[in-house]
């Protein structure tokens, strides 16, 4: 059977396709477990394809990281919420981030192991460096307009703040372990994503907030619900 590209549409579905097929696989097994004909069979294609768009698997992981980095900052970016007091404004963007990972379970493996590859390909292009610096700009704008309404404190850096809260936001899907070990619950049961996402709102928003602190008392997770 032969194969060809086709026209641009139908590459860019067949693109779609094995992005969509590799996303789930890398998330189920890894960089290191994914295999590409398991990726080509859940696409709808041959291998052989696969290996035409892509050089080989890592190649096809960074452009799956990038497609997520992507969606994740046009998400993050169309918020609207110049319109809201800062303080809500910035609840809603730190929860919005927050539910991005608990809404769609291939983020945080995703996020994981795209650490691993990162650190392991320093050399390596990625697209979030050129997309942070719009998330970042966000962020600056959103703590000036509270600096200037009286409800957050002045002189916050806002790249240090934002990396900060991303840690945070981010740590119980890509260290569930450590989070679970010192928090005594698991972050990513239902109710254990819950607990961690109210605390870590509150406890970003203490950071900037002139006064009415938020309460960073969280009562213990029903019997048995959050087992580590």
């Amino acid at each position: 059977m032969s194969f060809h590209t086709g026209a641009p549409s139908s590459k860019k579905a067949t693109i779609e396709r094995l992005l969509q097929a590799a996303r789930q696989e890398f998330s189920d097994k890894g960089l290191a477990g994914a295999r590409m004909d398991e990726i080509a069979r859940v696409a709808g294609v041959t291998k052989q394809l696969v290996y035409h768009y892509f050089s080989g698997k890592e190649q096809l992981f960074a452009c799956v990281l990038d497609a997520s980095a992507d969606k994740v900052t046009s998400e993050l970016l169309a918020l609207e919420l110049d319109h809201l007091p800062p303080r809500d404004a910035l609840r809603k963007l730190l929860t919005h981030a927050f539910d991005q990972y608990r809404i769609d379970p291939a983020l945080g493996p995703l996020a994981q192991q795209g650490l691993r590859y990162h650190d392991d390909h320093t050399d390596e292009r990625s697209r979030f460096p050129e997309l942070a610096p719009a998330l970042g700009a966000q962020m600056q704008r959103l703590l000036e307009r509270g600096v200037r309404s009286g409800d957050f404190r002045p002189g916050i850096d806002a790249r240090m703040f934002h990396a900060s809260s991303s840690l945070l936001i981010t740590g119980g899907f890509t260290n569930r372990y450590m989070v679970s070990a010192i928090a005594g619950f698991d972050p990513t049961s239902p109710e254990g994503m819950t607990r961690w996402r109210d605390f870590v709102v509150d406890f970003v928003l203490s950071a900037v907030l002139v006064d009415e602190w938020p309460s960073l008392q969280r009562p213990l997770p029903s019997a048995g619900s959050d087992s580590t």
